[in-house]
C-alpha cells in the first residue's frame, strides 16, 4: 500500500507530544541512515508510535505481522496498515506468518514475528512499541526466572535493528495518545488472557507492588535496567577483550583467564562459546565451564546446547587450553 501524498497534522496535545519527543530524542541519539519502519499491530503503543515517527522522521514504512492465531486477523492487520497510510506512513505492508515451534505460543508468536520484520526491513531499523510498563514487565520475569543481570537489565533502546524509542514513556500516555488523534487502537484479547505469564504479571503484580510499595514499581524498575545495562555494557566490553587476548586459534588459554574477575570471565567465556555454536547457554553450564579455569580438578568437560539432534557441543579443558567441539551423543 501506498501513502496520499501529505500526512495529516498532529494536533499538539501532551500526550501525542510526550510521544513524539520520545521519538525525536531516539532518532537524535541513533541518527538512522534513510527512513525507519515501524512494527505495527494496530494496539495503542504502536498506533502512537507510528504517528509520531511519521512527524519526526524523513521517512516511515509500516509492516503490519498477521499471526494468524485468531478470527478475523486479516482484517484487523488490513485495518492497521490502512491507518498506517492515513497517518502518513509512505508505504504499510502486511506480512502472514505461521507461528509454530518451541517454547509456547508466546515465544513462538515473538520468533515469527520478528524473523517477518527482519526480512521485511530492506536494510532499515525498527522501531517497536515497548513502553516503560514492558520494560518493568521484562525486568520482574528475568528476576523470577532468576536468569541473571543480562535478563534483569531488559531490552535496549536500540539493538540493531530494534529499536525501541518509548522505553521512557508509560503505556497510558499512547492510550491518551491515541484519544487525541481520534484513534480507536486494536485490543488484542491475548493482552488480557491470564494464560500468558506476561499477561499476570501485568494485571496483577505491578498492580500488587505499586500498591503495596506506594506506587512508583514500574519507574523504579526501568531505571534499574537502564543502570545494570549501563554496567553490563563496561563488563560486556572487558570480555571481549579477554577472549581477543586469551584466544589461541578456536581455543582459549587457562593462563589468560585465571585471574580475570569472575563476572568477566564468565561473560568472556559465554562470547566464546556462543561464537562456537552453543545455544541457550544457562547459568549451571556456564559456571560448569569456569569451574574448568577456576577449580580445576580433573574433571571431564561440560555438554552444552547446541548442534544438531544426536549431536552435542562439549567444553573440556587439556594442557593448560579450553576447547569446545561438537560430539555425537
Amino acid at each position: 500500500m501506498t501513502a496520499p501524498a501529505s500526512p495529516p497534522l498532529l494536533p499538539e496535545e501532551p500526550a501525542i507530544l510526550d510521544v513524539r519527543h520520545a521519538v525525536r530524542a531516539w532518532l537524535a541519539r541513533h541518527r538512522p541512515a534513510g527512513g525507519v519502519v515501524v512494527a505495527l499491530s494496530g494496539g495503542a503503543d504502536s498506533l502512537a508510535l507510528t504517528a509520531a515517527a511519521v512527524a519526526e522522521a524523513p521517512s516511515v514504512r509500516a509492516v503490519v505481522v498477521d499471526h494468524r492465531l485468531q478470527d478475523g486477523s486479516a482484517e484487523v492487520a488490513a485495518v492497521a496498515a490502512a491507518r498506517a497510510l492515513e497517518l502518513g506512513c509512505a508505504g504499510a505492508d502486511v506480512v502472514a506468518v505461521d507461528v509454530t515451534g518451541r517454547g509456547g505460543l508466546e515465544a513462538a508468536a515473538r520468533a515469527a514475528r520478528y524473523t517477518a520484520l527482519d526480512a521485511a526491513r530492506a536494510g532499515h531499523p525498527v522501531l517497536l512499541g515497548h513502553t516503560l510498563d514492558d520494560q518493568a514487565e521484562t525486568v520482574l520475569l528475568g528476576l523470577a526466572r532468576g536468569s541473571g543481570g543480562r535478563s534483569i537489565r531488559g531490552m535496549a533502546g536500540y539493538d540493531a535493528p530494534w529499536g525501541r524509542p518509548l522505553l521512557g514513556v508509560r503505556r497510558d500516555v499512547t492510550r491518551r495518545a491515541c484519544a487525541e488523534l481520534g484513534l480507536v487502537p486494536h485490543e488484542d484479547p491475548h493482552n488480557s488472557n491470564p494464560a500468558f505469564t506476561r499477561v499476570r504479571v501485568r494485571t496483577e503484580v505491578l498492580p500488587l507492588l505499586e500498591d503495596a510499595l506506594g506506587g512508583g514499581v514500574a519507574a523504579a524498575l526501568a531505571r534499574t535496567a537502564e543502570q545494570l545495562r549501563e554496567d553490563g555494557e563496561v563488563l560486556d566490553d572487558l570480555a571481549e577483550r579477554t577472549v581477543a587476548s586469551a584466544r589461541d586459534g578456536e581455543d582459549l588459554l587457562i593462563e589468560h583467564l585465571v585471574h580475570v574477575p569472575v563476572a568477566v570471565r564468565r561473560r568472556a567465556l559465554r562470547l566464546w562459546l556462543l561464537d562456537l555454536g552453543a545455544k541457550a547457554l544457562t547459568d549451571k553450564q556456564l559456571r560448569a565451564v569456569d569451574d574448568l579455569v577456576d577449580r580445576w580438578r580433573g574433571q571431564g568437560g561440560v555438554a552444552l546446547g547446541g548442534g544438531r539432534v544426536g549431536v552435542r557441543l562439549v567444553a573440556s579443558r587439556r594442557r593448560g587450553r579450553l576447547s569446545a567441539g561438537f560430539v555425537n551423543d
